[in-house]
């Protein structure tokens, strides 16, 4: 059998490269990163794999901060081939994996064609899952054979001939071998020739020519013990035997397969050794592990985290600024007061205040969202139609006109379009004109993926219609409930239902996700619970959470039922 090989390639080699890197506190350069990822390929190469690892962990944490695809792909096939040279398969596959997830999204064949390979290797000679790892040796194919590199088509041509000798599918192993046996001299090297002798007395073997098959196995046997391919001498042992058993020259071949078990062990010994000369690399691997995921998960969690930051700070930019100057305004009461009430009391006046300045700057919100859809819609939206319906007028009374009437037409089309996606956007037009029921219906399904699925549950007659003010603020608050089980609770499955009873609307929302303890203030701020726990108590209602970790979260709401909606005209009553 072949050495694994492990063909990593130095893309961007540099002309010339600095002498010392930059100093941990200014960015790297893609030069940069470039240097320390083939210096990690080169200490792997020098059999210092525990360096390697380190090193090519650095490079890669430094690549994906780059967002830079090559090298992130570069760095894992690294990490991947030092888990491959001392045989933990699973991990260098994984890694493999995760590389090629990347190479994909670049224009670079040479690390493709790398990546398949090596994921061909792993199925065939170790999963021992010959469909998959022919599958990736044809991609490799491919790939190396729009990048005209000969040697690396003669070697996987090699490899796929070998897989499919191996399930005795000698008739499609065979035109690949033919085309190995017509092009080897000028394409290959000595590194594979005990190997294609090899399956040049395979291939005679399953047709029965008893003397080409003798000289095959023979001259591969001779080559080897010359050589220093000994996976590869030692399978031909292994299939010498075989064919000698075949033939009935037992004592030949029990001979053959007695070489082929020592020199196994031979080899097995010598893995031993180098596993042993990288002593306590075996008990940080899976530490590794964590460390390299952990490094592309915590950027990703960073980016998503400014992200959500920053349309945040937009949406309430003006709520900040009436915060802040309420809470100076607290701050200064309490150190007048300081000397005069206890500290439970303080506690509990800024808790207060706090709470009447969100609960104001809420009810600021929903007002202004329905003023500004009630005026996009009524008002903007109705001037455009009209606009529309002048220039449809003229048109039809007018054979010749400009082309930039049908441009200002189609104009005023887009803009109408893009005012009434953004009233809707600010107050749902299912929520003001079918009610709160089918809004909620409707959220639920939008939000269901093939990752989350949220199911939505109400005893109450859908067609149930409660003050518009108040469906509006528990559509809101029910919508941020899920949005923090979206963001936060890693669940596969959501309930949302509804009741009515005593004059109540019964809310739960409950996940079998990851839980957390709800007795942390600072997790609770942090998912926002406490400005929803401001919504509910201006409603007069009862709000409460249990969650435990690893046992999924139950969010509990009760609000009174003050007012039946009313008859009155909507924001929008048609569209």
């Amino acid at each position: 059998m072949l050495n694994k090989q492990i063909t990593i390639l130095f893309f961007f080699i540099l002309s010339i490269l600095p002498t010392s890197l930059l100093a941990d506190d200014k960015p790297l350069t893609i030069k940069d990163v470039t240097m320390l990822a083939n210096k990690a390929l080169f200490l792997m190469r020098e059999g210092n794999y525990e360096k390697s690892l380190i090193q090519s962990r650095f490079a890669l944490s430094k690549a994906i901060q780059l967002k830079n695809d090559f090298l992130i792909a570069f760095c894992y096939n690294t990490i991947a081939a030092n888990f491959d040279e001392f045989s933990e398969t699973d991990k260098a596959f994984y890694y493999y994996n995760k590389g090629l997830t990347y190479a994909n999204r670049t224009n670079n064949d040479v690390l493709k064609n790398n990546l398949h390979n090596n994921l061909g290797n792993i199925y065939c000679f170790d999963k021992k899952q010959y469909k998959k790892g022919v599958y990736y040796y044809k991609k490799s194919l491919e790939y190396s054979t729009k990048i005209n590199d000969v040697y690396q088509i003669l070697f996987t041509k090699l490899n796929i001939t070998w897989a499919y000798f191996d399930i005795g599918d000698f008739k499609n192993g065979y035109p690949y071998l033919d085309y190995i046996n017509k092009n080897h001299k000028k394409d290959g090297d000595a590194s594979t020739i005990v190997a294609i002798n090899m399956l040049n007395g395979m291939y005679y073997s399953s047709i029965n020519d008893t003397k080409k098959a003798t000289y095959y196995f023979e001259n591969a046997i001779r080559l080897g013990n010359q050589g220093n391919e000994k996976s590869d001498l030692s399978f031909s042992y292994h299939e010498y035997s075989k064919f000698l058993i075949k033939t009935g020259n037992y004592k030949k071949a029990y001979s053959h397969l007695d070489s082929y078990i020592k020199l196994t062990e031979e080899l097995k010994d010598e893995e031993k050794l180098k596993k042993a000369n990288v002593a306590g690399i075996n008990l940080e691997i899976d530490e590794y592990k964590r460390e390299i995921d952990k490094i592309e998960n915590e950027f990703k969690t960073k980016q998503i985290e400014l992200l959500e930051e920053q349309y945040r700070n937009k949406k309430i930019v003006i709520v900040v600024a009436i915060i802040l100057l309420l809470l100076s305004v607290v701050f200064y009461i309490l150190t007048l007061n300081a000397k005069l009430q206890h500290k439970s009391k303080i506690t509990d006046l800024q808790s207060k205040v706090q709470e009447n300045i969100l609960n104001a700057s809420i009810n600021g919100q929903e007002l202004e969202r329905k003023k500004i859809a009630s005026f996009l819609h009524d008002n903007i939206s109705a001037l455009l139609s009209s606009a529309g319906m002048q220039l449809q007028a003229f048109t039809n009374q007018t054979q010749n006109f400009p082309v930039e009437i049908t441009k200002t037409k189609q104009i005023l089309e887009n803009a109408h379009d893009q005012v009434r996606d953004l009233s809707h956007e600010l107050m749902p037009s299912l929520l003001v004109r079918f009610g709160l029921f089918d809004a909620l219906e409707d959220l639920c399904e939008k939000n269901t993926n093939s990752i989350l699925n949220f199911v939505f549950n109400s005893s109450v007659d859908r067609n149930t219609r409660y003050n518009e003010d108040f469906e509006m603020k528990i559509y809101f608050i029910i919508m941020e409930l899920i949005n923090n089980t979206i963001k936060h609770s890693t669940a596969s499955q959501s309930i949302v239902s509804l009741d009515e009873s005593n004059d109540s609307l019964h809310i739960k929302i409950i996940d079998n996700g990851k839980g957390f303890d709800s007795s942390n203030f600072h997790i609770l701020e942090g998912f926002g619970i406490n400005q929803i726990k401001s919504r509910i108590n201006n409603l007069k209602g009862i709000f409460y959470i249990d969650s435990k970790l690893n046992w999924g979260t139950t969010v509990s709401i009760e609000v009174p039922i003050h007012y039946h909606k009313k008859n009155s005209n909507p924001v929008y009553p048609t569209q």
